[in-house]
């Protein structure tokens, strides 16, 4: 199973996974409508592989044009990162979200079963476990508590592919369920690169960074960070996150790949390990010798006090285990950002 498709992937998690494919010898086609992404990655990507990439500007809710990628393509199998993500906007939009996520997903799986390709990486998310206790495990009940409609979709669609391994054998379906990503290629080339404000701690860190620590002005909404919630029953009052390198992400792809196997399998994609608000904050003004102004505000409603995994199925069953540390995560997310202090 050489021939790849990626969907979204030129995204934060799938730009990278791209990488990784390349160096494990896999060939790669991309399908990206650059809604949350952009065409400028595309060089960069290709000069970290030293050749070009096979790309398709398609929306996935087209299935007409979804079509085209297998029609000139013998693809393998296909790693699904397309979707929207923004879980604030997802709240004001609903309609915008099911139909974009369900359809574009469905329509992949119709266009996968009509050419005989049933491989399948899902990006999923913990969102799925909704208001479950922490460390989150896979054999968890999930579903209950989400509080948005991004990930909601992440729900319906794990009950969709699981479904359809049930409906049809042949399929071989696996979903990745991804805790916090941050950090950034070592390159500094590419990274995390948010078209509007970020909904995210690490994104709007560093944008709060820039603004307040070179010559770039970025608005007055990047003067200082909010803290939701310093009261807490945690180590520092803050909340608790499990925060994974991109790069150990993109691996567990690889991974997922290599022991792929019939019928309907979840991972959860974390360290396993709950870091603070204000861990990260300090961690990160210690390895980068910066200033990250910020100020305590109350609590957000629906944030949870902890949200960590428990990665050991995917560190025996996958052979997967994060490794970076978080000071690196740290170092490489803003060495990305200082290269690209406006972005792409």
């Amino acid at each position: 199973m050489k021939n790849i498709l990626v969907t979204g992937g030129f995204g934060f998690i799938g730009s990278h996974t791209c990488i990784e494919l390349i160096n494990n010898n896999y060939q790669i086609v991309v399908a990206d409508n650059f809604v949350n992404s952009s065409k400028n990655v595309i060089p960069k990507i290709e000069k970290l592989i030293e050749r070009n990439i096979k790309y398709y500007d398609i929306d996935l809710t087209n299935k007409d044009q979804l079509e085209r990628c297998f029609q000139e393509n013998k693809i393998d199998v296909v790693i699904h990162f397309a979707g929207l993500k923004a879980v604030g906007e997802s709240v004001r939009k609903p309609i915008l979200y099911y139909n974009n996520n369900l359809i574009s997903t469905l329509n992949l799986l119709e266009v996968m079963q009509k050419y005989k390709c049933f491989n399948l990486v899902f990006s999923s998310s913990a969102t799925v476990y909704g208001t479950k206790e922490s460390p989150l495990i896979e054999t968890n009940e999930i579903g209950f508590g989400i509080t948005n409609p991004y990930g909601q979709t992440k729900f319906m669609i794990e009950r969709i592919l699981k479904d359809v391994t049930i409906s049809n054998p042949n399929f071989q379906i696996t979903s990745l369920r991804y805790f916090n990503p941050i950090g950034a290629h070592q390159s500094g080339l590419i990274g995390e690169n948010t078209n509007d404000i970020p909904n995210n701690l690490m994104p709007f860190i560093l944008k709060v960074v820039v603004q307040n620590n070179t010559e770039h002005n970025l608005g007055k909404q990047y003067e200082y960070l909010n803290i939701f919630g310093n009261d807490y029953n945690t180590n520092d009052g803050t909340g608790l996150r499990d925060y994974i390198h991109v790069v150990d992400l993109a691996k567990g792809h690889i991974q997922a790949l290599k022991y792929l196997r019939e019928g309907y399998q979840t991972y959860n994609l974390g360290t396993g390990r709950g870091i603070s608000v204000l861990e990260l904050v300090k961690t990160f003004e210690k390895v980068n010798n910066v200033k990250i102004p910020y100020k305590i505000v109350d609590r957000r409603a629906g944030d949870l006090e902890a949200v960590f995994c428990n990665p050991d199925k995917a560190k025996k069953e996958l052979k997967w285990t994060a490794n970076k540390s978080v000071e690196e995560m740290c170092k490489d997310a803003w060495n990305f950002q200082k290269n690209n202090p406006l972005g792409y």
